[in-house]
């Protein structure tokens, strides 16, 4: 069986999205990106849209830069006045969002590159240590661990249902783990065919997940038990997006695919060149923007799968894209951080940071906030803010 490996923080291959009973669209997004525009988790909301609620301006500002002692891989969240990101130098990490001022942080026996769910006054994530760990979000005090049988790479995300919150995480164990938000009490497991990475979506009532097996796993997660599995084609590099009851996901078979996920059928695929997707799509209204290794960022028509531009950059890109309003924000191996205009693919502003930028962004109420291979992490704000507000 292939490990298939990734520079951007594991928090790519696995999602999950739950769905309530029955008809999969015109479903409501479940915390679409929290209270007042925070972003509480990888990719902004719980089905893994990668689309901001607010938008950002030019020039975007560098307002500070935070070092740790290893790469950053780990995509932060913006709850508030906090920045919660990871580090491979196995810390988690809270830092005033203005200031860039250590708050607090936590040290586990792995590297972080899981980023943070923030929920609740709580921040959940994995570590390489095999643990899922629950922290007190004010203080960085420990609430809870609970271990799996290896490590956990990819960020979690929760379910509400009957009045009780739990946190969907996946491990290289090859299993899924629903446990208990408030105890760390396991729920249930449901065990796979190979290595599960990244974040899960969520929708009420199902959750769906891709892995290194090759399959979209379709479960129950009342009780974990197996609703379908979809065939993917190839080892799932990157997190699935959910929209409008379809799947959208590239895979290490050089394909951007959208998948009823009712019919359990592909509704178009995108192929254009022979370079694998770890990045994770970004879906507007209209419009799927995905990074490549081809070292371009793609935008397709999101009804059709048809390329709309390419922007090419000099290195690799298995950063995740996010739509801002009118722009994209994204990170590239050639260590960059750049900003495009969503409609044509121009470029509008970039920031040379020298080295890798795997992280995905954070963006929220306009600033933008990124990890890079120089164990830095980079805060950045629209023009004309002033505090920190737009």
């Amino acid at each position: 069986m292939m490990r298939v490996q990734t520079e951007i923080g594991w928090a790519r291959l696995m999602w999950v999205t739950v769905l309530a009973g029955g008809a999969w669209a015109g479903l409501p997004r479940v915390d679409a990106q929290g209270a007042g525009g925070d972003w509480p988790a990888f990719r902004g909301d719980a089905a893994l849209t990668g689309v901001s609620a607010g938008g950002v301006t030019v020039p975007l500002e560098l307002a500070w830069s935070f070092k740790t002692a290893d790469s950053v891989r780990s995509s932060a969240a913006l709850v508030g006045d906090r920045v919660y990101v990871g580090s491979n130098d196995g810390r988690m990490y809270a830092l005033e969002l203005t200031t860039g001022r250590l708050v607090w942080d936590f040290k586990t026996g792995g590297e972080v590159e899981s980023s943070p769910l923030v929920r609740d006054g709580r921040v959940y994530f994995g570590s390489g240590d095999g643990k899922l760990y629950a922290l007190e979000a004010g203080t960085g005090a420990r609430i809870w661990e609970y271990e799996t049988g290896d490590r956990i790479l990819g960020a979690p995300n929760w379910v509400r249902s009957d009045d009780r919150l739990q946190v969907v995480a996946g491990s290289y164990d090859y299993r899924l783990h629903a446990v208990d938000a408030l105890t760390g009490k396991s729920n249930w497991v449901y065990e796979t065919g190979n290595y599960i990475n990244g974040a899960p979506a969520v929708y009420e009532g199902r959750t769906v997940f891709g892995g290194c097996d090759a399959l979209l796993h379709v479960l129950d997660l009342a009780t974990g038990g197996k609703v379908k599995e979809i065939e993917a084609g190839a080892y799932i590099a990157g997190s699935v997006a959910l929209a409008g009851g379809r799947a959208y996901l590239g895979h290490y078979d050089n394909e951007v695919l959208c998948i009823d996920l009712e019919r359990g059928e592909r509704v178009w695929t995108y192929k254009d060149r022979s370079f694998p997707y770890f990045s994770s799509p970004a879906v507007g209204e209209d419009r799927v923007v995905i990074g490549g290794r081809d070292r371009r960022v793609h935008c397709l028509e999101r009804a059709t799968g048809k390329g709309i531009w390419v922007f090419a950059t000099r290195g690799k890109v298995d950063s995740s894209p996010v739509i801002a309003g009118d722009k994209v924000v994204v990170g590239s191996d050639d260590g960059r951080l750049y900003l495009l205009g969503l409609a044509d693919g121009k470029l509008l502003w970039s920031y040379e940071i020298g080295e890798a930028v795997g992280s995905s962004p954070a963006v929220a109420r306009g600033w933008v906030v990124v990890g890079a291979d120089d164990g830095r992490v980079y805060a950045f704000r629209s023009g004309g803010m002033e505090g920190g507000k737009p």
